[in-house]
């Protein structure tokens, strides 16, 4: 179990603000968005400990946030495959 640490979003409300404030440009690369879903994965998966009000809520965040990097990670896989 990771806990966020002091300087670190508490609540479901925070993790949302964090998220919103550090969302990649559009038009970012896809490693870019790929290494923001999954910092937003990690940090939702600490607050669901802490903001125990709001834990299913923030698992579903986990949840989603976790299949977005997974389809990420699968288009630059096939961008790697296709240029060779």
């Amino acid at each position: 179990m990771t806990t966020p640490g002091r300087n670190e979003p508490q609540t479901l409300k925070d993790a949302h603000d964090v998220a919103a404030s550090t969302r990649p440009l559009p038009g970012a690369s896809l490693s870019t968005w790929l290494k923001w879903r999954q910092a937003n994965a990690r940090m939702y998966r600490a607050v669901s400990d802490v903001d125990r009000f709001h834990h299913h809520e923030i698992r579903y965040w986990v949840a989603h946030e976790d299949g977005k990097a997974e389809e990420l990670a699968a288009r630059i896989r096939a961008e790697k495959s296709d240029a060779s």
